[in-house]
């Protein structure tokens, strides 16, 4: 009579808690480096605002010879400001303007406390209020 002896392979529990720990150590890394994509694309899109908006003011300023004033504000590009100074030749350049990711209306000042000779535009950040530390100004 022989006797047969028979190999078992697999994995103890030991291997496969080790396996199992290991991976949910990776994933804990890659969920903190990616755990900030909501703020990255908020100043993502604050960025490509302010350019679009910048872009739209740079061509009032060509057309006309003059920014909108603080009192006129962004509205000077949607409808035609009813104060003075106002443009001869005035076209509409935005449908609607553009809100920031907090749902607010981007802050133009003109001229500019920060760019006197110029103008400021900015958000006013998550706290939506201006001249606070969390503005935004697109750079």
């Amino acid at each position: 009579m022989k006797t047969r002896k028979t190999s078992q392979a697999g994995f103890t529990l030991l291997e496969i808690m080790l396996v199992v720990g290991i991976i949910v150590i990776i994933l804990g890394v890659a969920v903190a480096r990616l755990g900030n994509t909501t703020g990255v694309a908020k100043d993502m899109r604050v960025r490509a605002d302010v350019q679009a908006i910048s872009t739209q003011l740079k061509l009032y300023e060509s057309v006309n010879g003059f920014l909108p004033t603080t009192e006129q504000g962004l509205q000077a590009l949607v409808t035609p400001p009813e104060s003075d100074p106002r443009p001869t030749r005035w076209y509409q350049l935005f449908k609607d303007l553009p809100q920031d990711p907090w749902n607010n209306n981007y802050i133009y000042v003109s001229p500019g406390r920060k760019n006197p000779t110029g103008y400021d535009l900015y958000s006013a950040g998550q706290d939506r209020k201006p001249d606070t530390a969390d503005d935004n100004w697109g750079n």
